[in-house]
């Protein structure tokens, strides 16, 4: 370990030194089952807010609002959880960083799933009036918060526990169950508008993707109470709280390591609207602006969304064989030359064209989804990495991916243009592009 002094120490915690195999397998699996299954519940129910949102914009609001202002302030509430997400992500980040990523965790998804399952049982606005609206953007800024701990805190455990030439693939177990999460919520609100009439769902069928999520979290929470933290943390424990004392390490962290912060929140900027645009507010997109029917959307996001599973462990592979920046500069030259056609080709498109363009944007943004994980473990020591992640993560989905579809929706509102949220979208990823080009490659070095 070099000087305590030294903001970025050189020598490097070795991971591998474990005496059985076996018993660093079986851990390991564990480790990822640990960091999947939140993931899976938090994205579970985005997935069944946003494809549920023309419903929930009925249920939760007065019925003389016109279907656009509905639909525009449910998203609105989707956008202002994420206000309590760079706050959560300093406050977990905190914890997981002095206390441990197994204790952070352990109450973090105790915390988001309880708010989920609460969602499930509030009251409509035909019966409890101003009240069933206001529940429930307190109900998912609870669940913003506490969800902000999740994604870095997943990663950042499992990053930890991978081997170093596999730490790519390993990690983007992460971002595949985001993915599965989004996936198995579009199938279950398939399947519900297969099985139950448009009353049923109004009536309660809604309630039902929110209530799973009680049960999923209690499994979750057990299986993670019952690992012990990563071996780099536990080699690096008592040396972190020598550096850091007992003071935050938000400080710490923003005295050191800012260069790297506003690098990770530039790149993750990218993840956020992308991985919002594409997978969450297309089905929107397919049957507002394109005229798509429900049936013939949910079968395209769910095509989709399993592309995207597929795809995510090969671009993890190639990370760990080309490097995180050959990958993620890749993925921001993609979406600024390809976003703004692919959106003018799904303009009266056959649902084959739509699927064939919704498979190349999930090709891109694997291609970031699969990598960035990994890169911004890689970008922080051990001391500040949790917090790092988060509040960098956290921030970047604050300000960019909690309001993509508000905003993909209003600028198409304000320019007339379907071609606007392509824009955006080139934008940001000129920005993100800007960040890669800044950032060192550590994918072929241990974790600091």
């Amino acid at each position: 370990m070099s000087n305590s002094n030294d903001p970025h120490p050189h020598n490097e915690a070795k991971v591998d030194e474990v005496v059985d195999p076996r018993e660093k397998h079986r851990t390991l699996r564990k480790a990822a089952l640990a960091s999947f299954i939140g993931n899976f519940v938090e994205w579970f129910d985005y997935a069944s807010y946003a494809y549920l949102a023309s419903i929930i914009a009925v249920v939760f609001f007065p019925a003389e609002q016109d279907k656009a202002t509905r639909l525009l302030t449910t998203f609105a509430i989707f956008a202002l959880s994420f206000i309590l997400r760079p706050i959560g992500g300093a406050v977990w980040g905190n914890w997981g960083d002095k206390y441990g990523r197994r204790s952070a965790l352990s109450w973090s998804i105790l915390m988001m799933t309880g708010a989920t399952f609460c969602i499930g049982l509030i009251p409509p606005y035909a019966m409890i009036g101003i009240a069933a609206p206001i529940l429930l953007l307190l109900l998912r800024m609870v669940q913003g918060f506490s969800a902000s701990g999740e994604y870095a805190g997943a990663a950042t455990f499992l990053a930890e526990y991978a081997p170093q030439s596999h730490r790519g693939l390993y990690t983007c177990l992460v971002p595949a169950s985001t993915a599965s999460g989004l996936l198995i919520g579009s199938l279950t609100v398939t399947f519900m508008h297969q099985v139950l009439s448009l009353e049923s769902i109004h009536s309660w069928g809604w309630r039902i993707p929110f209530l799973l999520a009680g049960p999923l979290g209690w499994v979750g929470r057990y299986i993670r109470t019952h690992l012990e933290d990563s071996p780099v943390y536990q080699q690096m424990q008592d040396k972190v709280e020598a550096k850091i004392g007992k003071h935050t390490t938000l400080g710490y962290l923003f005295r050191n390591y800012w260069k790297e912060m506003l690098i990770a929140f530039s790149v993750a900027s990218l993840n956020a609207v992308g991985f919002y645009m594409v997978l969450t507010y297309m089905p929107t997109y397919l049957r507002e602006e394109v005229g798509f029917d429900d049936q013939l959307t949910f079968i395209a996001e769910s095509i989709t969304l399993t592309v995207y599973v597929l795809l995510i462990f090969s671009m993890g592979r190639l990370s760990d064989r080309f490097g995180r920046r050959t990958m993620l500069i890749s993925a921001c030259v993609a979406f600024i030359v390809l976003s703004v056609p692919l959106f003018t080709l799904l303009d009266h498109a056959t649902f084959a064209l739509v699927i064939t363009v919704e498979i190349i944007f999930c090709v891109m943004l694997t291609a970031n989804d699969g990598t960035l994980a990994t890169f911004l473990a890689e970008v922080f020591p051990t001391e500040v990495r949790y917090t790092g992640f988060a509040l960098s993560f956290n921030l970047a989905n604050a300000i960019f991916g909690g309001t993509a579809l508000y905003i993909s929706t209003w600028l198409i509102e304000k320019t007339g243009s379907v071609l606007a949220p392509a824009w955006y979208l080139v934008g940001v990823s000129a920005m993100a592009l800007v960040g890669m080009i800044l950032a060192r490659e550590h994918s072929h070095e241990a974790l600091r």
